[in-house]
């Protein structure tokens, strides 16, 4: 017997030591199928899915592939909705059958301008007393999806505190893979008065009621190459020309454009490349974002600018549940030129979205710049609310919202080594945060409500708006 048992028992283990695991199964793409794209043509959504037709995908993986792409092609900023699923499961081959549902948003938006001038509600509201002169007022045109290759024609006119006139176009892709675009836009704009100098950390402004001020035109073109879903690179060549009234450097400030100019030109040659890995990019909830600029202007035309710039920023989005998320963002600015710039191309803290929370009536000039930002994200509200015919325009009929409370805290840093008294800000540790409301609606229209305070004791509630047109 116990013979017995010893050969049952050898059997048994040298089965377990030479079995195989069995290979993952997977499932074959049979076919992919679009509906809801009457503009879009399928070959722009085809682009951003992680897999094609003719592809396997490991059957464990195939949830998270699948949501994944919805996410992609939402990012897109052409569809309210997208819905990918599999069905007509074949079992005895696993050949499967992928649906994709898409719904388009509104994509012509010839609307009327009414716009504030300052950099936020809040500089315009308070400290320039909603004054209707710092409004600008006119008509933007915007088609999103002009051919249904996912192109973006813009032509704007704005009257009121500037007068602009602008036209920008950009194809995504121009060659058969989808991996070349192209961009360009020209834009002119004069004002009646201009920002000349800051003076305690704030800007400083003067006006003529009688004629232009401020003069500016700019036009570029660049190549984009994208290899694959998420890296992108540009190259972007342009040329600037401003000029200001002689009293600008002659009475005001003589480095507005250095050495008492009043006339500046300039070409420049940029490159860009950004990583994108969040899950929705208007709004992140996890996921990783990177960006990198090297810009030189000035390159030898003409010497009224010099200067070369690295411009790099991190994000890292990182969810804890279903509710709560984690997001920070690890910005800076290089200037690899130390010599003093001009005023008007100074610019540090409070542009470019390079804010801290409770700092936003103030700015700060330099040549470099060091800034992190940290939010707590806890999404109290998910829900979708459908108007039906009473509103006339179909992509607007189901609008999605979601309501996030967040805690917010940011620090940052801006080196001066050209220091003035009035810039109390520029050289030292800057601390904000505080609490904010959250509301996005649709996919990429976002409402910021904060309130905020700073390491001056200063507190205050702020608005922000993003429209993402």
């Amino acid at each position: 017997m116990r013979i017995f048992l010893f050969i049952i028992t050898s059997l048994l283990a040298c089965c377990r030591l030479t079995a195989q695991p069995a290979p993952p199964a997977e499932v074959y793409v049979d076919k992919v199928s679009i509906e809801g794209n009457k503009k879009t043509r399928p070959e722009i959504i085809l682009r951003e899915l992680l897999f094609s037709e003719g592809d396997t995908i490991s059957l464990p993986q195939l949830g998270e592939v699948l949501e994944r792409s919805e996410q992609l092609v939402l990012n897109t900023g052409l569809f309210n909705d997208a819905s990918i699923v599999f069905k007509d499961w074949e079992g005895s081959t696993n050949r499967v059958h992928i649906s994709i549902k898409v719904e388009e948003t509104w994509y012509l938006y010839p609307v009327p301008v009414f716009e504030l001038a300052d950099r936020n509600f809040n500089v315009w509201w308070v400290e320039q007393g909603a004054s209707l002169k710092r409004v600008n007022y006119g008509l933007d045109f915007t088609h999103l999806n002009m051919s249904g290759r996912r192109d973006k024609l813009s032509i704007g006119l704005r009257y009121g505190y500037t007068r602009n006139y602008r036209i920008n176009y950009s194809l995504p892709y121009i060659n058969a893979k989808q991996t070349l675009g192209f961009v360009s836009e020209i834009s002119f704009s004069r004002n009646k008065e201009v920002n000349y100098a800051t003076k305690d950390s704030k800007q400083a402004f003067y006006r003529d009621e009688d004629g232009f001020l401020y003069q500016r035109l700019r036009a570029e073109a660049g190549l984009s190459v994208r290899p694959g879903l998420r890296t992108n690179h540009l190259f972007v060549a342009g040329f600037r020309q401003n000029m200001v009234d002689e009293i600008v450097p002659g009475e005001l400030n003589p480095d507005f454009f250095m050495e008492g100019r009043k006339l500046q030109r300039y070409f420049s040659l940029a490159y860009r490349y950004t990583f994108e890995n969040r899950d929705v990019v208007f709004y992140p909830w996890k996921g990783d974002y990177f960006a990198f600029a090297l810009s030189k202007d000035g390159i030898g035309i003409y010497d009224d600018r010099n200067a070369l710039t690295v411009r790099a920023r991190y994000d890292r989005h990182l969810p804890f549940s279903q509710r709560f998320s984690l997001g920070m963002s690890l910005r800076g600015k290089l200037s690899l030129i130390r010599s003093q710039q001009p005023y008007n191309d100074n610019r540090a803290m409070g542009f470019m979205g390079n804010t801290i929370r409770g700092f936003e009536y103030y700015i700060v000039d330099g040549l470099d710049l060091g800034l992190l930002k940290t939010s707590l994200h806890w999404k109290i509200l998910s829900t979708r609310f459908n108007f039906g015919k009473l509103m006339p325009i179909k992509a607007f009929r189901s609008m999605p919202l979601k309501l996030f409370l967040a805690l917010n805290n940011d620090v940052g840093i801006v080196n001066d080594p050209f220091l003035e008294a009035s810039h109390f800000l520029s050289n030292r540790p800057m601390w904000g945060g505080g609490l904010g409301l959250n509301f996005l609606l649709f996919y990429d229209k976002v409402l910021r409500i904060e309130y905020s305070l700073n390491d001056l004791g200063e507190h205050g509630l702020f608005l922000h708006i993003n429209m993402n047109i």
